[in-house]
């Protein structure tokens, strides 16, 4: 088993409860870690034996642009998606930041974590 990360996906998108965050947006940071078997690949070096990267991302950066109230939605959404595109996976867990929240102070970011077993507790995901 391995861990694959794919760390500081940047995504300018329009998530949160007020009007104003739907409408203006903000920047997002995404850390995304995957468990996988890798061990094929290890031996053929072949990219089909392992998971892609790209179809990673593109996978995250296509979720980004659903416009959500909760960054939780949208992280069971990311970890929905890699679970159902790449039945290989193992075990996956996601981190959304949103940089500099409007909760009416200067704040770095907001973060959601999750992994796949916090959606076993919700079967509408």
């Amino acid at each position: 088993m391995a861990k694959i990360n794919i760390k500081g996906m940047k995504f300018y998108a329009f998530h949160g409860c007020f009007d104003e965050e739907k409408i203006v947006g903000t920047h997002f940071l995404v850390n995304c870690s995957i468990e996988t078997a890798v061990t094929q690949a290890t031996i053929d070096d072949d990219l089909t034996k392992t998971i892609n990267y790209q179809d990673v991302y593109k996978l995250i950066a296509e979720q980004m642009k659903i416009s959500s109230n909760l960054l939780e939605h949208v992280a069971g959404r990311i970890i929905k998606a890699i679970k159902e595109t790449f039945a290989e996976v193992k075990h996956v867990e996601v981190e959304i930041r949103k940089l500099n929240p409007p909760l009416g102070g200067q704040i770095n970011y907001v973060s959601v974590e999750m992994t796949d077993s916090d959606l076993y507790l919700n079967k509408n995901l």
